[in-house]
């Protein structure tokens, strides 16, 4: 008689590529998105940008079969690019702004395309990241216009870095991925600072199936990404599953990076056609970022601060991987139920 391997067999990771798991009504279910409506934190006068290659607001608004509150007025362009805000070709940042209404579909959008920089500079990120800070600069001023007492302001980034060639060397003063005193990275922490909540993807560099462009030996969330005042997220399919190119820390800034996991590679948006999913930590950012809108709308940041809601979102995430934090989900992924039940007691503190 023979003897033969019986190894363990499993379902290969979630990757670039492969079709979509779920849909956008299972992210709106894992968000238990109903409660939250049934407590009043629907995104409602809480002001969301998105930083990416700019709104088609006609198209989010056909996909979600309900209109779309885009704030206009505040929002902004770099010089030379041609366009107006919620008008731009179907495109990243439109996938983007659909997937962050999932969780607060009330929200007023605010859109800055300042993925379709074209400023020249010194490295590959140099006149993208010069635009950025006059981008932060602009939302700062929208965030102190608001009432102190009601100020709400999230900005979501699925944006970063795919290779140490597109900036200065380590130790070069002009670095951006691990200098901490660059401006953009004085920049986001001023505004965190200041009361907005500030969320970044984590990036696409998983080693299990990293995205093309990879081409950092090792620690790829870097720079605004890594930044300690803001949350990195990581990416997770439907079933909880963290998706093989999810990149893994520890980040560049700050060693515990991703912070959490959210949801991603779901049929949503449609906007790279009705059968790709709005995929990447690119989509797991705004899915994060909606939820942190639904909180604000009872909860300001004079009322919770940045930094105590990114602790209350770390300590409620349901864990994943290693207990306690890990560098592939970090703290977990989301948990709504625990994020709401946490926010009760709190009030019940408070009153």
């Amino acid at each position: 008689m023979g003897v033969f391997a019986d190894p363990v067999i499993e379902r290969g990771l979630t990757c670039g590529g492969t079709p979509p798991v779920g849909d956008w009504r299972d992210v709106e279910r894992l968000l238990n998105v109903a409660e939250l409506a049934r407590e009043g934190l629907d995104g409602s006068g809480v002001a969301l940008a998105v930083l990416d290659t700019g709104i088609n607001a006609a198209h989010v608004a056909r996909r979600l079969d309900r209109a779309v509150a885009l704030d206009a007025q505040h929002s902004w362009k770099p010089s030379g690019v041609r366009g107006e805000a919620g008008e731009f070709p179907v495109d990243h940042g439109t996938m983007c702004a659909f997937d962050t209404l999932i969780a607060a579909p009330r929200a007023s959008l605010i859109d800055v395309p300042v993925l379709l920089s074209r400023r020249p500079g010194g490295s590959a990120l140099d006149g993208l990241l010069s635009d950025a800070v006059a981008a932060f600069a602009h939302l700062r001023t929208v965030l102190e216009a608001q009432p102190a007492a009601s100020r709400s302001l999230v900005i979501s980034n699925s944006w970063g870095s795919f290779s140490p060639d597109w900036d200065f060397p380590a130790g070069h003063p002009g670095n951006y991925s691990d200098n901490p005193a660059h401006p953009f990275n004085l920049i986001v922490a001023s505004l965190e600072r200041a009361g907005a909540d500030v969320l970044f993807a984590a990036g696409n560099c998983g080693r299990d199936c990293p995205d093309g462009r990879c081409a950092y030996p090792s620690r790829p969330i870097t720079g605004a990404n890594s930044h300690p005042r803001v949350l990195s997220i990581g990416g997770v399919d439907v079933q909880k599953r963290r998706v093989g190119y999810s990149s893994q820390g520890p980040g560049r800034l700050t060693a515990r990076k991703p912070d959490l996991c959210a949801y991603t590679h779901f049929s949503g948006s449609g906007a790279f056609g009705d059968d790709e999913a709005d995929s990447g930590t690119s989509a797991a950012c705004p899915v994060a970022a909606g939820l942190v809108a639904a909180v604000r709308t009872q909860w300001p940041s004079s009322r919770l601060s940045p930094a105590q809601l990114r602790t209350l979102l770390r300590r409620t995430a349901d864990d994943h991987g290693d207990i306690g934090f890990d560098h592939d989900y970090g703290y977990g992924v989301l948990d709504t139920a625990g994020m709401l039940a946490s926010l009760r007691r709190r009030a019940k503190r408070v009153a």
